[in-house]
C-alpha cells in the first residue's frame, strides 16, 4: 500500500488480509481522511442552518456555505454568483431542462445529444421535448466511439436551439469534441449544457474558456461525500431563469397572493443545504489542488495505458471505444465473449476487485453498440500499477471459471 492509499480508510489492508480493489470509480469515489475530517468537524463544531440565524453559531454555518461556493465557483473558473449547490449532477441537469428548456423552447427547436448520454443528460430533454414540441436529435459515434466533425455538422442546424453532450462518456471514457460542438452552437444561437460529472475528476473544467452556458458535476465522484454537486449557468441566462423548486431561503418576501425571489444563484437553492456535504466538497477540491492536475493526470493515463494494452492481449475480450489512452479519461468498459457481464464483475469480486457492470444509464448506447450490458473500470488517484495487474490476471481468468476454457 502505497502513502496515498492510506489516506483513504476503506482501502487499508483488513485483518483477513484481502485488500479491496477498487475500480468502480466513475460510479463514485472513496473519500480521503482530509474530506470525512473536514465534514465532522463541521458538525462537531459549526452545524446551524444557513442563513437562518444571527447567533454566531449561525453565522459560521452561512460562512462555511458561502466559502465552499468560493472554492466550488474557483474549481470551475466562474463567479460565485454563477454557482448554484445542487444534489448531483441529475438535479442540475434537471434544473436546466426545467428551468430554461421548458421556459425558452418551443416547437420546431431541435435539441441536439449524443446517444452515449448519461440518462440524466438524456430523459430531461425527453420530457422537455414532449411538452414543449421541440424535436431530439441524435449524435452518432463513429467505429472508434468519437463524434466526427461531418456528424456535428449534420446535426446542428439553424433549428438547433440547445446541445447536450457529457464533456467525458461514462461508457465509452472518450472526450467530446466540446471546442468544435461550442464553435458550431454559437453560429446558430444554441445553448450549450455541459455534464461534467465524468469529466471533473480528471481534467480541469474551465467553463469560462470552454465558453458553454452550462455545466454540472457531482461531488462524489471526485472524493467529497455523496449528496453534494454544482451547476454553472452563465448570469445573464440564470438571471432569466425561473426558479426550479420553491420554498424556504429562495424568496425574498412572500404575501398571500404574491411572492418575490431571491437572487441569483439563491432562488435555485430551495429549504436547507447540505452544509456539511459542501464543507466536504471543498475539502476535497483542497485535496485535489494538492496533488495538482499533472500529477492527476499523468497517474490516471498511465494506469488507463497500462490496463488497455492488457486487455489487448487477452484473447476474447472486447473493449468499447478506441482503446487509446490519449483522449480517454479513466472509464474502460469491456465485455468478455461468451460472459454475461454480471458474471464478469461477481469473478473479479472474488478476488476482492469491484467493477462495474450492467447498462451504466446508458441504455440508447448499449442499443446502438448491439448490447445491453457491459462490465467497466474505472480508475482514481489511488489506484496502482499493482491494482491494474490483478485486474487483468483475473480478467485473464473469467472464461476459464465459466467452463469455456481460455
Amino acid at each position: 500500500m502505497n502513502e496515498l492509499q492510506k489516506q483513504f480508510p476503506i482501502l487499508t489492508v483488513p485483518e483477513n488480509g484481502k485488500r479491496l480493489i477498487y475500480l468502480d470509480n466513475a460510479a463514485t469515489t472513496q473519500k480521503p481522511l482530509s474530506v470525512l475530517k473536514a465534514v465532522e468537524d463541521y458538525y462537531r463544531q459549526d452545524n446551524a442552518n444557513p442563513h437562518r440565524g444571527v447567533y454566531e453559531l449561525g453565522v459560521r454555518a452561512t460562512d462555511a456555505h458561502e466559502n465552499a461556493r468560493v472554492a466550488v465557483a474557483r474549481f470551475l473558473h466562474a463567479t460565485p454568483e454563477e454557482l448554484i449547490f445542487t444534489q448531483n449532477t441529475s438535479e442540475g441537469l434537471n434544473l436546466v431542462a426545467y428551468s430554461y428548456g421548458l421556459e425558452f423552447l418551443k416547437a420546431g427547436d431541435e435539441i441536439a445529444l449524443s446517444v452515449a448520454e448519461h440518462h440524466s443528460n438524456l430523459v430531461p430533454w425527453q420530457r422537455v421535448a414532449k411538452a414543449t414540441g421541440a424535436k431530439l436529435v441524435y449524435f452518432y459515434p463513429g467505429p472508434d466511439g468519437r463524434l466526427s466533425e461531418e456528424e456535428l455538422d449534420r446535426k446542428i442546424t439553424d433549428r438547433t436551439r440547445l446541445v447536450a453532450i457529457a464533456q467525458v462518456s461514462n461508457v465509452l471514457g472518450l472526450e467530446a469534441p466540446v471546442a468544435s460542438i461550442v464553435r458550431r452552437a454559437r453560429a446558430v444561437g444554441a445553448v450549450v449544457v455541459l455534464d461534467c460529472a465524468q469529466s471533473a475528476p480528471h481534467l480541469p473544467v474551465d467553463v469560462k474558456a470552454l465558453d458553454v452556458d452550462f455545466a454540472a458535476f457531482s461531488g462524489h465522484k471526485l472524493y467529497a461525500p455523496m449528496g453534494v454537486g454544482a451547476l454553472y449557468g452563465k448570469k445573464e441566462l440564470l438571471e432569466k431563469m425561473p426558479p426550479f423548486l420553491s420554498g424556504g431561503d429562495m424568496i425574498a418576501s412572500v404575501h398571500e397572493q404574491s411572492v418575490s425571489y431571491a437572487e441569483i444563484p439563491r432562488c435555485f437553492e430551495a429549504g436547507t443545504r447540505n452544509v456539511g456535504g459542501e464543507v466536504g466538497l471543498e475539502a476535497a477540491i483542497r485535496f485535489m489542488d494538492a496533488l495538482g492536475w499533472e500529477q492527476i493526470q499523468a497517474h490516471e493515463k498511465a494506469l488507463t495505458a497500462r490496463a488497455l494494452k492488457g486487455l489487448s492481449a487477452i484473447p476474447h475480450v472486447t473493449v468499447y471505444g478506441e482503446p487509446v489512452p490519449e483522449g480517454r479519461s479513466g472509464v474502460i468498459s469491456f465485455n468478455v465473449d461468451g460472459v454475461h457481464p454480471h458474471d464478469t464483475a461477481t469473478i473479479l469480486d472474488a478476488d476482492g476487485i469491484a467493477v462495474r457492470a450492467g447498462h451504466h444509464c446508458a441504455q440508447p448506447l448499449m442499443e446502438f453498440l448491439g448490447i445491453t450490458a457491459c462490465a467497466r473500470a474505472s480508475f482514481a488517484v489511488y489506484n496502482t500499477e499493482e491494482d491494474v495487474d490483478a485486474f487483468l490476471s483475473s480478467v485473464e481468468q473469467v472464461r476459464r471459471w465459466m467452463g469455456l476454457g481460455a
